[in-house]
């Protein structure tokens, strides 16, 4: 299959507030090595396309902050492929500007959309998932994600209803999708085997998603499609809200690569290895006594001692120490708000 109109676009703009305090403004996620492999997630996304698509063909998308990260932790990566956005807007805007560069690069482009924050553990599936779901949008007219069977009733992620009638080839068509629902709603669609998870990882040709764009957010078009776009006009909008649950024309493939959104502490926890005790101790020098479920991720020249404690969340890093219930993640954006708001920017 020849791969040279096949692109990635790797978002790694993010600022990884879920995974606070390790993962601060000024360092988030993306640019940090959760697993002690020697590398980041960043690095990891980078690699696993170089993989699958030619060096030149992928992009990564970042903030104005982080464009020093990117490029020193990548020192192959050309800085012409790199697309700065000098304010946050979420990712519709920086996809649409990054889908006109390529067209103008490549009209006949078919686009893979990839986070920078997952984990993949089956490679050759993965390879063969990317590039079958690339090869069908570049004859197709459709917006295609990659869906993942759900595990257990996660409240973080987005959920996808498929048509079983409604097939083309081994794509179905999307019948909703629910975005971050609440836990009771999250049960039921795990029981019932209708919904999967919503990767994030979105595939289309060029035209067909800049098309999109120009019916669902016509007023953004004419920031993006230019050679000096301007993010601060535009909407600050995800393109799973923008596109994707408006569109008629969406399909998921259904897949099973060993993948992890490691998006927030709880999605870390699942993906990490644990003691006979369900604990998880990344990174961290412990010392537990009658303690379940529990995730650490503490300084290496830091012992930590730990006595009776259930489903707990113990990190530090820098000025900042967390301890908190590990599935109550909605809170920790509220505890940076209110450190930044009584404390000031620093423990942002």
């Amino acid at each position: 299959m020849d791969s040279k109109n096949f692109y990635c676009i790797i978002m790694a703009g993010g600022t990884g507030r879920r995974f606070w305090p390790y993962s601060r403004k000024a360092l988030p996620k993306q640019f940090l090595d959760f697993f002690g492999t020697g590398q980041t997630l960043l690095q990891q996304t980078y690699e696993r396309y170089k993989q699958i698509l030619p060096a030149e063909n992928i992009f990564i998308t970042t903030n104005q902050h982080y464009r020093e990260l990117v490029l020193n932790s990548l020192p192959d990566f050309k800085e012409s492929q790199l697309i700065v956005e000098e304010e946050h807007r979420n990712t519709a805007p920086a996809i649409a500007y990054a889908s006109y560069v390529i067209q103008k690069i490549n009209p006949d482009a078919s686009i893979v959309v990839a986070p920078s924050d997952h984990l993949i553990l089956k490679m050759d599936e993965f390879k063969r998932d990317i590039l079958k779901s690339l090869e069908f949008a570049s004859r197709t007219d459709r917006l295609l994600t990659l869906g993942i069977k759900p595990s257990y009733p996660e409240t973080g992620y987005g959920y996808i209803q498929i048509s079983e009638e409604d097939k083309e080839e081994d794509f179905y068509k999307v019948k909703t999708f629910v975005e971050k629902p609440l836990r009771e709603f999250a049960e039921v669609f795990v029981q019932s085997n209708e919904f999967y998870w919503n990767s994030g990882i979105f595939v289309w040709h060029v035209n067909t998603i800049l098309k999109a764009f120009h019916e669902m957010m016509a007023d953004v078009c004419p920031q993006v499609e230019c050679d000096m776009p301007k993010f601060s006009t535009c909407p600050n909008s995800s393109i799973d809200y923008s596109i994707m649950e408006k569109a008629n024309n969406v399909y998921v493939l259904l897949c099973d690569f060993g993948w992890a959104d490691i998006g927030t502490w709880n999605s870390l926890y699942d993906a990490s290895p644990k003691d006979e005790n369900q604990n998880v101790t990344t990174h961290s020098n412990t010392l537990l006594y009658n303690c379940k479920g529990n995730i650490i991720m503490t300084p290496k020249d830091k012992l930590v001692v730990v006595q009776d404690l259930e489903n707990y969340l113990i990190a530090e890093q820098g000025n900042a120490l967390l301890i908190c219930k590990k599935d109550d993640q909605n809170a920790i954006r509220k505890f940076v708000n209110d450190a930044e708001m009584k404390f000031g920017e620093q423990y942002s």
